[in-house]
């Protein structure tokens, strides 16, 4: 017979989900914190934004990190894909920004 009540275990799963969920977007603020420094740099010295030789090492060592991990690596590689891609973007942003003010106070 089995003890275990499982409304309260599934309440006490959810309650892990839920912390685990909120220290994942703790992590990607954090993350995305020091991305957008890295535009930043990129973007004050003229470097591209994107990095693909960067990306797919990258890509190449979370794959392997979600094999050890026994997660799908297919789904990390798509998960890390969607981060890079979102981190582009906001470097693009920042370059286009910055051009625009190296722009102005050169036509000044």
């Amino acid at each position: 017979m089995n003890d275990i009540d499982p409304k309260a275990r599934l309440l006490e799963l959810r309650a892990s989900i839920d912390n685990i969920d909120a220290a994942l977007i703790h992590m990607l603020a954090e993350r995305f914190r020091c991305t957008q420094a890295v535009g930043m740099l990129k973007a004050t010295h003229g470097l591209p934004p994107a990095d693909p030789a960067r990306e797919a090492t990258q890509i190449e060592r979370l794959r392997r990190l979600a094999d050890d991990a026994h997660l799908d690596p297919d789904f990390a590689e798509k998960f890390l894909n969607f981060i890079i891609r979102e981190v582009i973007r906001h470097h693009e942003k920042l370059a286009a920004e910055h051009n625009g003010a190296s722009d102005k106070t050169t036509s000044a």
